[in-house]
């Protein structure tokens, strides 16, 4: 697979990292926080929390893995955007948005930004071993766990005000339906734990860590679909049937990282990892070699999303690398092969396209907003530069 990790290396080193660079603003720090689909910068935009621990994360680890300055020069200034501006000093936690100066501009505090806040950090004291970035990992870490822990249903809570009041979870829900507890939060968080382990290893973090893979196996894996659930009420009652192919197959792999990262394996958490990336294989990639984004009792999304062909590209990597199973990396060509051709947005000055419709045509959707960001692409590159290397 030496072919593909020389074309995701050119990838990520020449297209996607410079696209995002080019973003940097210098004057009030983070990147500008909306690129329209015609390309147009809007540079009075808000800037996300979750996407600017996403663009620190994605630096941070190019910097480890490339040992690139540039990489850590852009690094380090987006740390200093998410603890002096994102971050909040009054009342802890990392906001939702800031304005494009970066002042308080929504400031609900969800635990699935606090979750890449410790992913980011985490990865930037990989990187750098910048001891304040590893306390405020810390911090971040102790908020999730005093004030966002359901103790009595054993799940991670969603939203909550400034001052940590919680409240209804509008952001991570959808279809008509307020969610108390979410797979994507949940699949995020264990996602920044191992990170966090990786950087600071103890043995609180990993039962943490152990309870969380608990919770995906015995809560929402479907063990007869072998689809998991994706949002539930308090008592851990599905509240939509739901088919997320894309954070199905991100799921598998990130739960085999978790158990890599502890050093902890059960036969019955390898078994879902593999067979949840044979159930994706066989039920939603389409003949063209993309995988479609999600399915409901009366609706079917083709939509091929952006973030959804990334990680299907490292579920199904990963399921090779536990199976062996040949199949694994023909999926992986082919979803290479459709989105150098149809996500990837060759136009001067593009990233990749938000989506390309089921006919092969793009999204008019943004290229960057506080959901598009550098991550699922980024992250991609570099799993499989790691791993084709290893």
């Amino acid at each position: 697979m030496n072919y593909l990790k020389n074309e995701v290396y050119k990838e990520l080193t020449d297209h996607i990292l410079p696209f995002w660079i080019n973003l940097i603003d210098e004057e009030h720090g983070g990147l500008y926080g909306k690129v329209d689909y015609d390309l147009r910068i809007d540079r009075q935009a808000d800037k996300g929390g979750i996407v600017t621990a996403r663009f620190l994360w994605t630096f941070a680890a190019a910097y480890r893995v490339t040992q690139s300055k540039l990489y850590l020069d852009y690094a380090d200034h987006l740390y200093q955007f998410l603890s002096e501006k994102v971050y909040d000093r009054e009342y802890k936690g990392l906001y939702w948005l800031v304005d494009y100066k970066g002042d308080p501009k929504d400031t609900r505090k969800h635990i699935y930004t606090q979750a890449f806040g410790i992913y980011a950090l985490s990865e930037y004291y990989r990187a750098t071993k910048n001891e304040q970035a590893l306390e405020l990992a810390k911090e971040l870490y102790y908020l999730i766990e005093d004030k966002g822990f359901n103790l009595e249903a054993n799940a991670y809570k969603e939203e909550f005000d400034r001052e940590w009041n919680e409240i209804p979870n509008e952001m991570l829900s959808e279809n008509g339906i307020i969610a108390d507890i979410t797979m994507n939060t949940h699949i995020h968080v264990m996602e920044a734990y191992t990170t966090f382990y990786k950087a600071f290893p103890n043995a609180e973090l990993k039962d943490r860590i152990k309870n969380l893979l608990e919770i995906l196996y015995v809560k929402m894996y479907n063990k007869d679909s072998k689809f998991l659930g994706v949002f539930f009420d308090n008592k851990w009652n599905s509240l939509l049937e739901i088919k997320s192919f894309g954070h199905d197959i991100e799921s598998s792999w990130l739960v085999d990282e978790a158990m890599k990262a502890i050093n902890f394996e059960k036969p019955e958490y390898l078994q879902m990892v593999n067979d949840i990336a044979y159930n994706i294989a066989s039920y939603a990639i389409q003949e063209d070699g993309s995988l479609i984004n999600e399915e409901v009792p009366d609706r079917v999304d083709r939509t091929r999303v952006w973030w959804v062909q990334a990680e299907a590209i490292v579920g199904f990597y990963n399921a090779f690398e536990r199976t062996g199973d040949e199949k694994f990396l023909k999926l992986v060509k082919d979803l290479w092969s459709y989105t150098k051709e149809y996500i990837i947005d060759h136009r001067e000055n593009g990233e990749w396209l938000w989506s390309a419709e089921d006919d092969g045509s793009p999204t008019r959707r943004n290229i960057g907003d506080p959901w598009k960001g550098s991550y699922h692409n980024g992250r991609f590159c570099l799993e499989i530069i790691e791993r084709v290397n290893n």
